[in-house]
C-alpha cells in the first residue's frame, strides 16, 4: 500500500555511509530533512549532504529517539538487530535493497521548486521507477514553479480561487504544437515533429496527411479529422481555432498536424495568432519539409541550375473563399526562372489562358506533380499549351512546375 503524505521534522537515523547510503543522503538533504548518520567509515562525497556524523560501530542503543531508520550498511548482523528490535519498540525500518524488510520505500523525485512529484515501484524496480522520474521531468514545464509561487502569495492572503487555479495551471500544462509534417513519406519528417507527434494527446489532422504519417500517432491519442478540400470543408478555420482552444484549456498536449511547412500557405501563423490572442503562449512550430521544393527534387526537378534558373517563385493560386489568385502571372515571363504553383490544378485551365494573353510561349515547359514522395507519386511533364489537358489526367494534391528546368527532370528521373 502507497500513502502519499509530506513528513514534517522527521527524525532519521542513516546507518552506513558508502556509496549506497550516498544516494540516499542525497534525497535528505535535497528535500531539506535533518538526519543523522553512523559508520565507521565515510566516503569524501559524503560530508557535502550530511551534516552530523558520527564515526563509530552501529549498536542498538543508536535507535534511541529516532522515528526512521535506513539501514544502508549491507551488514547482515547491523540488520538483524534492526529486525529484533523493532519486535520491542516502535519505528520504520527501511533496508536499502531488501524490500521485504522494508517498512517505507524511498521514492524518485521531481523538483519544480514548491511543486514534489513521487515515484515509486514499491520496491520492485528502482531504476524503472527513475527512468519514469525522468520522463515526467521531460513533460512538466520548468514555469510552473512561478505559478506555484504566485498561488501560495494568495493563499496566505486568504485568497483561493479555485477556477482561476484550474484555467491557469491547465494553461501552463498545456502546450501547442503546429508540426509540419512534409511531403507525406514517414522518413522525411524531421525528428522534431517525429518526437512532437508521440508526445500527443490531441490531434487535429488535416486531409492531406498521408496515412504513413496517421499510423505514428500514439494510439492514446484523440485524433480529429479537420481536413480541407477544395469546395469541401469539413471543418472551418473558426471551427478549428475553436477546437484547439477547447482541448487545450484541458491542459493537454494539443498538434495540429499540417502538410508540408505550417508557414507556407498553411495557415499556421493564423492558428499561432489565435492562441496567443486567446492568452495561450507555448505554442512550438515545427517546421516541415514542403512540397514547393522538395516536390520538385523527389521528382528529378532542380529548382534551380546554373545558366537554365538562377531564380525562383513559389506562389498560390487559390485564396481565402475559394477564389483564383493569378497576380503572379507575370513570373512566368522571366529569364532564367522557376516558378512554383500550389493549388493550382483545378486552376489550370484559366492558367493557362491568362498565361496565353499575357504573351507567355505555348512551349514554355511545364511539370505535374502529384502525391510527390509518395508510392503513387506521378510526374507528369509538357508545355503550357497542353497544361489543361494533361492536368484533367493526374490526381491531387498536385503541384505545377513552370520553367526549362523541367526539361532537366527528362535526364534526372529516369537516372536517379
Amino acid at each position: 500500500m502507497s500513502l502519499p503524505i509530506l513528513l514534517k521534522n522527521p527524525k532519521i537515523l542513516l546507518i552506513g555511509a558508502g556509496n549506497v547510503a550516498l544516494q540516499k543522503a542525497k534525497v535528505l538533504h535535497e528535500n531539506g530533512i535533518y538526519f543523522k548518520t553512523i559508520s565507521q567509515e565515510f566516503v569524501v562525497d559524503f560530508f557535502t549532504y550530511s551534516k552530523q556524523n558520527e564515526t563509530k560501530s552501529f549498536t542498538k542503543d543508536d535507535i534511541d529517539g529516532f522515528d526512521f531508520i535506513i539501514d544502508a550498511t549491507g551488514n547482515k548482523e547491523v540488520t538483524d538487530i534492526l529486525l529484533k528490535e523493532r519486535g520491542k519498540r516502535f519505528f520504520l525500518l527501511n533496508v536499502v535493497d531488501v524490500p521485504k524488510y522494508c517498512d517505507f520505500y524511498f521514492m524518485a523525485l521531481c523538483y519544480f521548486g514548491q511543486l514534489k512529484i513521487a515515484v515509486s515501484s514499491g520496491g520492485s524496480s528502482p531504476l524503472m521507477a527513475t527512468i519514469i522520474r525522468d520522463k515526467i521531468k521531460n513533460i512538466i514545464p520548468n514555469q510552473i514553479n512561478n505559478l506555484l509561487e504566485e498561488f501560495h502569495l494568495e493563499r496566505k492572503n486568504g485568497i483561493i480561487d479555485r477556477e482561476k487555479i484550474k484555467i491557469k495551471t491547465n494553461n501552463t500544462l498545456a502546450k501547442a504544437f503546429i508540426i509540419g509534417c512534409g511531403l507525406g513519406d514517414v522518413e522525411l519528417l524531421t525528428i522534431k515533429a517525429y518526437k512532437a507527434i508521440q508526445s500527443l494527446e490531441v490531434a487535429l489532422v488535416d486531409n492531406l496527411i498521408s496515412d504513413e504519417i496517421k499510423e505514428i500517432i500514439p494510439k492514446t491519442c484523440e485524433v480529429i479529422d479537420v481536413g480541407k478540400s477544395k469546395g469541401f470543408h469539413k471543418k472551418s478555420q473558426d471551427e478549428i481555432n475553436a477546437i484547439f482552444l477547447e482541448h487545450l484549456k484541458q491542459g493537454k498536449n494539443v498538434g495540429r498536424l499540417k502538410s508540408g511547412d505550417p508557414y507556407l500557405y498553411g495557415r499556421g501563423a493564423e492558428e499561432a495568432l489565435y492562441l496567443i490572442e486567446n492568452n495561450y503562449s507555448n505554442i512550438e512550430v515545427i517546421a516541415g519539409v514542403t512540397s514547393a521544393l522538395s516536390g520538385c527534387t523527389v521528382s528529378g526537378i532542380p529548382i534551380t541550375h546554373r545558366d537554365v534558373s538562377k531564380s525562383f517563385s513559389v506562389v498560390t493560386a487559390h485564396l481565402k473563399n475559394n477564389s483564383l489568385n493569378l497576380d503572379w502571372i507575370d513570373f512566368l515571363k522571366i529569364p532564367q526562372h522557376t516558378t512554383v504553383v500550389l493549388m493550382g490544378l483545378s486552376r489550370a485551365s484559366a492558367i493557362k489562358s491568362e498565361a496565353l494573353r499575357i504573351g507567355v510561349s505555348q512551349d514554355l515547359p511545364c511539370a505535374i506533380v502529384s502525391n510527390a514522395s509518395r508510392k503513387n507519386q506521378e510526374v507528369m511533364i509538357t508545355t503550357l499549351e497542353f497544361l489543361d489537358e494533361k492536368a484533367k489526367m493526374t490526381h491531387k494534391p498536385s503541384i505545377l512546375v513552370f520553367g526549362d528546368v523541367v526539361n532537366i527532370a527528362k535526364i534526372l528521373a529516369k537516372k536517379i
